[in-house]
């Protein structure tokens, strides 16, 4: 049966607030894309490679590191090594999200776990705040990013150095804004701040005495250890009867 799509329809609805977070997105994501994409191309990848490549890893910094290992003289199993150290932290979102997607199919779940990007588990865990995560608002969010992120790549790989520094335009910069605004959006949640501080300063000094990437593995796990060890915040009766209204509404 054909899904009419109209805006009184609960999942056309869903899916185009999806699409609609997912627009600013693709556009910041852009100048990695290409990058990654000429960067591809230099290091002997094919146009058709290199939109292949992000097609089916679907991960910028994965990706990177992969193009620098591949074609050296180094074992397959260290550059899948260096690979799942990049992207560790998708481990983690996936153990965090894993419990909203309760209520969908086997497949939903794994082309859900496929697109689970930091821009998408972010919003997704912030929309969990308002109530139940639909699949259709999810893949309205995620299957726009990663179409925009292979078509992306292709254009830079296709006109090779498309842009050759970003940070000459300001460019690499956006990225990083729209992360600082998703961390401030969880500011009223417990231990915030504390986690927040901790994985700050731990990235910053992993990325002064171990390198780039596994800033983002360490501060990850540093601000994880934080929240393990300090004691939770006492449950307000405010608060009680919010969990207790989206509870209901999962029902």
């Amino acid at each position: 049966m054909a899904i009419e799509m109209t805006d009184e329809n609960p999942r056309w609805r869903d899916f185009a607030a999806g699409a609609r977070i997912a627009m600013p997105i693709g556009v910041a994501v852009a100048p990695f894309g290409l990058l990654f994409g000429a960067l591809a191309v230099d290091n002997g990848f094919s146009v058709f490679e290199a939109a292949l490549m992000s097609a089916i890893v679907f991960g910028g910094a994965s990706q990177m590191v992969g193009i620098e290992l591949f074609g050296q003289h180094i074992a397959p199993w260290v550059i899948v090594l260096s690979i799942f150290a990049v992207n560790f932290r998708h481990v983690l979102y996936s153990a965090s999200f894993g419990r909203r997607m309760e209520r969908w199919g086997f497949l939903q779940k794994a082309v859900g776990f496929f697109l689970l990007t930091d821009p998408q588990f972010a919003e997704a865990e912030r929309r969990a705040e308002q109530g139940p995560v639909s699949f259709a608002w999810y893949i309205g969010m995620g299957a726009p990013i990663w179409l925009a992120w292979v078509v992306e790549a292709g254009l830079g790989a296709y006109f090779g150095k498309f842009v050759q520094d970003p940070a000459a335009f300001g460019l690499d910069f956006l990225l990083p804004i729209y992360f600082l605004g998703l961390v401030m959006s969880f500011r009223k949640r417990p231990l915030w701040l504390p986690v927040v501080a901790v994985s700050a300063v731990a990235s910053m000094l992993a990325v002064k005495f171990v390198g780039s990437p596994w800033h983002v593995t360490l501060g990850a796990l540093a601000g994880m250890a934080v929240a393990l060890v300090m004691p939770p915040r006492p449950i307000a009766e405010a608060d009680l009867a919010e969990a207790e209204r989206l509870e209901e509404g999962d029902l």
